[in-house]
């Protein structure tokens, strides 16, 4: 007889053991899969906060050459923001006046007091 009840309590012993392992990988999955999730949530702001930092500084930049003076419409100053943007990303006047359907003189003319002062510190800095 207690041969019997040590097999079942050692049978429980063992059910118990591999109920805990089955439970502790089931945790640590459900936590694996908040920390993805909060990773992701995480790279989506970050995203769009370097995107606003980026409008943030080429709209200061676009106010400094236009020094107080809004003749523009908020079309045209969304546009001279995209403009500025492909320059500063690398792009040429062709490709951007094609992404935005200008000619590439009309790119340049947008861009040239932005290039100014640029060719101004270079030369200075030589």
């Amino acid at each position: 007889m207690m041969g019997w009840v040590i097999a079942i309590l050692f049978g429980s012993a063992v059910v118990l053991l591999i109920l805990s392992f089955f439970k502790t990988t089931q945790s640590k999955s459900n936590l694996e899969q908040q920390i993805d999730q909060v990773t992701f949530s995480l790279k989506n702001e970050i995203h769009e906060l370097q995107q606003q930092i980026r409008n943030i500084e080429l709209d200061a930049e676009i106010t400094a050459h236009q020094s107080g003076s809004m003749k523009g419409s908020s079309e045209d100053r969304l546009l001279l923001r995209e403009i500025l943007d492909l320059h500063k990303r690398g792009y040429s006047f062709e490709s951007i006046a094609l992404k935005k359907q200008l000619t590439p003189n009309e790119v340049e003319r947008m861009l040239l007091p932005y290039l100014s002062k640029r060719a101004e510190r270079s030369m200075v800095v030589q």
